[in-house]
């Protein structure tokens, strides 16, 4: 079972009060959701995520409690223009016709946003897209149910990376985005295995990788295709890119007094997390709720594995 990671801090540190106004940013599992919901009355929650079976999964849960949850389909860098998007209610069935969110009038009227950057566990082992290593499946990586655009238009998925992007490519990138120190290694073991077939499946790739590395790399603590996954993830996604934006254009959203907690898990996330936070303070139009980041204690590491690189950071809008 999926735990959220950094629950009650993050939480906590947006300073919510009954009737707010809430962008759930990364609904996933919709853990956030759920004790907003729980802990506050009359709340109205506009939840987002990619992957529309999400909701669906999670609706059931807040039948009975005190809120009002808007789900829409779409990537928080698309925050500033919801209205174009599928929303839907809990018991709307016309899921198929946007509906316009008119609670969100005008640009500075959430009280607070909450971004968790990490993948749900079924999210990782149940979505058949290829997120996992530790599962056979096609190697899509998209978070989207659909297949998802870049700016050239072009459909991109990891099967098209590994298979298409030159050695230079895969290796700035494995290296850039994962951190893999045998970067160049993986991206000259793929080229080499393309050459005899198409790499298909996760499993393939497994293969490539473990066939690249040192034998004591294989055997490490951390699974040897950990980082390239990450890194291939990212850069389909354009995670990075979406972050930048959804960071900006939410904060505009913001009422003055309003929050955004961000929940990271990994060194690049944490750093356009920091940066920006810290433009915000130099401008003088926001303030820092911690100086210092936050982090699991140690019960939660000891009961939840996934915790050991999250890092949580609020910032409050003043003006």
């Amino acid at each position: 079972m999926h735990k959220t990671v950094l629950l009650q801090e993050a939480i906590e540190g947006l300073n919510l009060k009954d009737g707010a106004t809430v962008i759930d940013a990364t609904f996933g599992g919709g853990g956030h959701s759920l004790e907003i919901c729980k802990r506050y009355r009359n709340v109205k929650i506009i939840a987002l995520d990619q992957d529309k079976g999400v909701f669906e999964k999670a609706k059931d849960k807040f039948k009975d409690l005190d809120c009002g949850v808007t789900f829409v389909n779409a990537n928080f860098r698309e925050l500033n223009h919801l209205e174009n998007f599928g929303a839907f209610a809990l018991g709307d069935e016309r899921t198929g016709n946007p509906r316009r969110l008119n609670f969100l009038n005008g640009s500075a009227s959430v009280d607070a946003i909450i971004f968790d950057l990490g993948l749900s566990s079924d999210q990782l082992e149940n979505s058949g897209r290829g997120f996992s290593f530790l599962i056979d499946e096609p190697l899509l990586m998209q978070m989207k149910n659909s297949e998802k655009e870049n700016s050239s238009g072009e459909d991109v998925t990891a099967r098209d990376a590994v298979n298409t992007w030159s050695e230079k490519n895969l290796a700035d990138i494995i290296y850039g985005y994962g951190e893999e120190q045998f970067a160049r290694r993986i991206a000259r073991g793929i080229l080499e295995a393309r050459k005899k077939s198409e790499i298909k499946t996760t499993f393939d790739l497994v293969k490539v990788i473990e066939e690249s590395v040192p034998n004591f790399y294989r055997r490490g603590r951390i699974h040897p295709a950990t980082r390239t996954f990450q890194a291939l993830r990212i850069a389909v996604n354009d995670e990075l890119g979406a972050l930048q934006t959804g960071l900006e254009k939410g904060f505009d959203m913001l009422k003055t007094g309003g929050r955004i907690s961000v929940i990271s898990f990994h060194s690049l996330e944490d750093r356009i997390v920091k940066r920006f936070y810290k433009n915000k303070e130099n401008e003088g139009v926001a303030r820092l709720i911690n100086k210092k980041v936050i982090l699991p204690g140690v019960k939660e590491l000891k009961e939840n594995i996934r915790a050991r690189s999250a890092k949580l950071r609020i910032i409050e809008k003043i003006q």
